[in-house]
């Protein structure tokens, strides 16, 4: 049986924190792998760092290249002081993901914060870092990547939807995955609720309390995004460019209403997306949004009668990401696929991720 010790690390687009997962995963048959959460914890972002994330796409190269060895050299020093407040052994390694600024597909480019050189001697750890650029070479999305861990690891599951700030739903057709981003999810939700001095809406109470919007609705569905075929995937920009100009003709609404109207517009995407896969199964939430019970709520009554939507335990929701990060660099130690052809659309599939070792 092989096993292996792995801090899977994680920093969401919408710049909430970064997810920090001790896990071990071990191989009992070929393909078959299960997994233990030894310890995990969110570590939030301080002022300083949350602006220099957000500003990031802003920099010139050079000021972005200097930020992406600082970031990974402070990604180094949060994982150490991790490990030792934990008082957990060595990790075997550290599966990154970094943190996403660029992902503009047509223009073949991905690219994620977090030198791994700088982490690893940070840290004192060997590292596997970069997942997404050999998929994006090879004509991929370069994402969704979870859906790994939803093929080996939460297989029982008909669809796996994961709601950060941006949506993604897994699913199996035929005898491959598939997957892509279906839109929205608590991005523009956090951009709202922080522009009006509050961290985010707890529950989505205060979204519950709103009003809809029919114009503001019609405006966000109609975007021309959700018209793409799959697979496809978005990110930041796609955001900055058509999301935030819907949002500021709108700026006139409540607090309330405005919220009330988005996780409507998510909800609405998400069930579209599923029904029109399949009409019957179990969908797994993940993800910030799976705490939003309003958002929840909406989901279950947009989507189709024979769809059962199930919110798992608190640890799968807080830190599926990182522990599917943790399988993708056992897989790569392996030499083995942890990036799906059929869900990118690459020429094939990989084996996708950089090591850097400890000098």
């Amino acid at each position: 049986m092989k096993k292996y010790q792995v801090l899977g690390v994680m920093s969401g687009t919408s710049v909430d924190g970064v997810d920090l997962a001790f896990v071990r995963f071990s191989e009992k048959e070929e393909g078959q792998w299960t997994y233990e959460v030894q310890a995990a914890a969110t570590l939030d972002y301080d002022e300083e760092w949350e602006s220099k994330l957000q500003g990031a796409v802003q920099l010139s190269a050079v000021d972005l290249l200097v930020l992406n060895n600082s970031y990974g050299g402070w990604l180094g020093n949060q994982v150490k002081a991790f490990l030792e407040a934990q008082e957990l052994e060595k990790p075997d390694f550290i599966a990154s993901h970094g943190h996403t600024v660029y992902h503009q597909i047509d223009k073949g480019m991905t690219y994620q914060l977090g030198s791994g050189y700088h982490l690893s001697q940070a840290a004192g750890c060997r590292v596997v870092a970069d997942f997404r650029s050999l998929d994006v070479a090879l004509g991929g999305e370069g994402a969704p990547l979870v859906p790994i861990a939803d093929e080996y690891l939460f297989g029982q599951f008909d669809f796996c939807l994961n709601l950060g700030g941006i949506a993604n739903v897994s699913y199996k057709q035929g005898d491959l995955r598939r997957a892509f981003d279906i839109g929205l999810s608590n991005m523009l939700l956090n951009h709202l609720t922080q522009a009006s001095g509050m961290k985010y809406d707890a529950g989505g109470a205060l979204a519950r309390s709103g009003s809809l919007s029919k114009g503001y609705f019609e405006q966000l569905n109609a975007l021309p995004y959700f018209q793409l075929p799959s697979p496809k995937s978005t990110g930041f920009e796609w955001f900055a460019d058509e999301i935030l100009p819907i949002a500021e003709q709108f700026n006139h609404l409540s607090l309330a209403d405005a919220l009330h109207t988005v996780v409507h517009h998510v909800a609405f995407q998400v069930a579209e997306s599923i029904n029109g896969i399949g009409q019957n199964g179990r969908i797994m939430v993940t993800g910030g949004g799976a705490k939003n019970d309003f958002m929840i709520d909406l989901i279950r009554e947009y989507a189709a009668a024979g769809l059962e939507v199930v919110v798992p335990d608190q640890q799968i929701v807080a830190f599926k990401e990182a522990i599917a990060f943790g399988l993708m660099g056992v897989l790569r130690m392996e030499g083995k696929v942890n990036c799906f052809a059929s869900v990118t659309g690459a020429s094939s599939n990989t084996s996708g991720g950089i090591i850097f070792e400890v000098a």
